[in-house]
């Protein structure tokens, strides 16, 4: 199916399905310990053995060599994989370093061998006894030491329009400031696992991966196999936020791993491993100029963000969001990448606009208090209704305001002191933020294939994700609401490369696509149906496990009682992304309490209110929303990966020194979604929203922290160091 026109009234519209706080169907087997998870697949192939990585101890140089001998002696071990037996490999096409280093090392951890043993306490005490001769070559660490050697990505040059060089000192009212954010990491609670089987010439790999189709052409391009012969299944993801978009070393090590032994290897990455092996949100650097009339309205606004990443990596795309947020006829977006040796940096949970809005929303408050204007007021008066890039080419919705207005109103903004510092709660000094939420609203091929049994049933199968989602119970609602079915006579079966490729989960896009790509396949289904049961398909109603048509009306079962019928389709989308700027937006509220005497910050409540066109599930979405509303607090507060400058590595490489958010940090979370449609956007009338939550609200709490205490802080985390000696008289 072409989405090339926007929607008209369709059979989702009907809402007796879709739209409703629906429980994730798949959350019965979460909590009983019943969904299995890439490690645990211990039923699906037998004669398991356990593979350990072994990662690099220096950050750059090569290895002069490996001694293999003592492991391979070892007790249990079944093989040693190193870059010198692995045969030839190539780097996959979402890779920026090699999965399997050696003899070049490009950063700290980089895997350089796999020790395979009948037991995982004898591969991991095998790992010990390689002894690797490095020969130690001088790394480039440092993003501020190496800011001035940054280039422009050949992918991302400057955008912008007018001229900011000539308005921006005229402007009456300046601001220029300049903000940092740190490296981070995803943090997610199952590790990279994958158990890989070899049947002849085939490989099998179950494993935990977001995006299937991808996972799988890169892994047959790595290994110099056709893609046919490669199958990922991957039903039950413990978290991703984007670690898991793209093919990971745990995958490549447990297929070579089970070629040199034989049999089926199964392999985890260790924490440490994950946070220096994998990927992480690059440290930015980000300097945002504004000027504006005296009447508070923007004339010139610039934002240049530096990152690094290695050799043939790419940016942060932080400046993102500016393009498009605020209106300025006068207007620059620059990114600079420096090249730097530390582990691979790449997409995480909002790549661009979660580190982008975390400088801009504060500076705009910066902006907002030079003008005496109340923050929300400031963000409204610069509203736009077309890309300020491209004037002629407006949003295809966008309600801003009405989530800031809603918001404030909600949140009892009205009792907010402008003053900083004026607020006290005993020995607390309480402050009120506020920060604009977006996220581009971004769409995908998504193909899923549709069945319809003679007991009536309807089974889906698609490669798509749930990475903690909520995509097995959308997909079913939009499956029952199609063919007029209740939600309990759909089945849902995802994460196998065998079904149809669909947009898989990351970047926001995977519900809306995903579920456009059932509708598309469902469509087809209704007209067989239709045609089976000689039933006009332009004027067939499906309802209540029946299908109507001409006064004539047959039970849906019917269709199927000569044999299953079987459809597949996808939905492909045309050129409205093009002519709409299609994007979602949000108002974060956050009040605050700051310790007077220790400088302790404790956030007291939190609101979104969210614009993210139709909202399939308000339960799922809002468990989205409140989950990306911690992300955001961590990244204000606490989240950030110590780099060794010395050495090239996280120091802080696992959960007990890389600090989140728990529960006792986190207060009651309120949200609202406004009532929406997008038609312009998918068949759905849906976006993303699982990314919105993320976005502006590190800077509604960096908000709320100066306007209880009057210190600005534009060093992120926000930590109690860089508050104690600037806060009032504690008396």
């Amino acid at each position: 199916m072409k989405f090339d026109t926007p929607a008209t009234t369709n059979p989702i519209d009907q809402l007796k399905v879709v739209g409703k706080p629906v429980d994730r169907i798949d959350g019965p087997l979460k909590v009983s310990g019943a969904a299995p998870y890439a490690y645990e697949r211990h039923d699906v192939v037998a004669d398991q053995a356990y593979g350990h990585v072994v990662g690099a101890t220096i950050a750059k140089g090569r290895i002069r060599s490996i001694d293999t001998s003592a492991a391979e002696a070892a007790p249990g071990v079944l093989a040693v994989v190193t870059a010198g037996n692995a045969g030839k490999l190539v780097k996959g096409r979402f890779n920026t370093a090699h999965l399997l280093g050696g003899p070049q090392v490009q950063h700290y951890h980089q895997a350089i061998a796999l020790v395979v043993a009948e037991t995982f306490e004898q591969a991991r005490a095998a790992a010990q006894l390689l002894r690797v001769d490095y020969a130690r070559e001088p790394g480039r660490f440092d993003l501020a030491a190496r800011r001035d050697s940054a280039t422009t990505p050949k992918s991302e040059p400057d955008t912008g329009a007018g001229d900011f060089d000539a308005a921006f000192p005229e402007a009456p009212v300046r601001l220029d400031v300049t903000y940092t954010t740190p490296d981070q990491s995803h943090a997610m609670m199952e590790p990279h696992a994958s158990i890989a089987a070899w049947d002849g010439d085939a490989l099998t790999v179950w494993t935990s991966n977001q995006m299937i189709d991808w996972g799988r052409k890169d892994l047959a391009r790595t290994l110099g196999i056709p893609p046919e012969q490669v199958r990922l299944d991957s039903p039950y993801i413990g978290g991703g936020f984007g670690a898991k978009l793209f093919l990971r070393a745990d995958v490549v090590l447990a297929a070579l791993g089970a070629k040199a032994a034989g049999r089926p290897v199964k392999v985890a990455l260790s924490r440490p491993q994950i946070f220096n092996n994998t990927t992480h949100r690059p440290a930015t650097i980000q300097r945002i100029r504004i000027g504006c009339g005296e009447d508070g309205k923007i004339s010139a606004i610039a934002h240049e963000s530096w990152s690094g990443d290695l050799p043939g990596g790419g940016p942060e795309v932080a400046t993102q969001q500016t393009r498009w947020l605020y209106a300025g006829a006068n207007r620059r977006c620059a990114l600079r990448l420096a090249e730097l040796d530390l582990p691979e940096g790449n997409a995480m949970r909002a790549p661009g606009e979660a580190p982008g809005m975390m400088a801009l929303e504060a500076a705009v408050d910066e902006m907002a208090e030079k003008l005496g204007m109340d923050p929300v007021e400031f963000r409204i008066v610069n509203d736009t209704q077309v890309d300020p890039e491209k004037p002629e080419r407006p949003f295809s919705q966008r309600q801003l305001v009405q989530c800031l207005r809603t918001g404030a109103r909600q949140f009892g903004w009205t009792r907010r002191n402008a003053k900083p510092a004026q607020v006290r709660d005993g020995r607390w000094l309480v402050g009120m933020g506020v920060a604009a939420a977006y996220r581009n609203n971004l769409v995908m091929k998504s193909a899923a294939r549709v069945r319809l049994g003679a007991d009536g049933r309807v089974v889906v199968e698609t490669d798509m994700t749930d990475i903690g989602t909520g995509s097995y119970t959308i997909i079913a609602q939009t499956a029952a609401e199609m063919m007029g079915v209740p939600l309990d006579r759909v089945d849902v079966r995802l994460g196998d490369s065998s079904f149809p490729a669909s947009a898989g989960s990351g970047g926001q896009w995977g519900a809306n696509s995903s579920t456009a790509g059932v509708y598309a396949a469902c469509m087809k289904l209704r007209e067989s149906v239709a045609t089976k049961l000689g039933l006009d398909p332009a004027a067939a109603g499906f309802s209540d496990g029946e299908v109507s048509a001409g006064g004539r009306s047959f039970a849906l079962a019917d269709a199927a009682k000569d044999g299953e019928l079987v459809v597949e389709d996808a939905i492909e989308f045309g050129d409205l992304d093009r002519k709409f700027q299609q994007s979602t937006f949000g108002a974060h509220f956050v009040e605050v309490g700051v310790d007077a005497h220790t400088a302790e910050i404790r956030v007291r409540r939190m609101l979104a209110v969210c614009a993210a066109g139709r909202i399939l599930n308000p339960k799922s979405a809002r468990s989205q929303v409140i989950g990306a509303m911690v992300m955001g607090t961590g990244a204000a507060l606490m989240e950030e990966l110590a780099v060794d400058k010395r050495l090239g590595f996280f120091v802080n490489h696992d959960l007990a020194g890389y600090e989140v958010p728990v529960h006792a940090d986190i207060p009651h979370q309120e949200v609202v979604f406004l009532d929406e449609t997008d038609p312009i956007s998918s068949p759905m009338k849906a976006k993303g929203v699982g990314e919105l939550g993320i976005c502006g609200v590190g800077a509604a709490v960096a908000n709320a922290i100066y306007n209880a205490t009057g210190v600005r802080v534009r060093e992120y985390p926000i930590t109690l160091d860089k508050l104690i000696g600037k806060l009032p008289g504690a008396a």
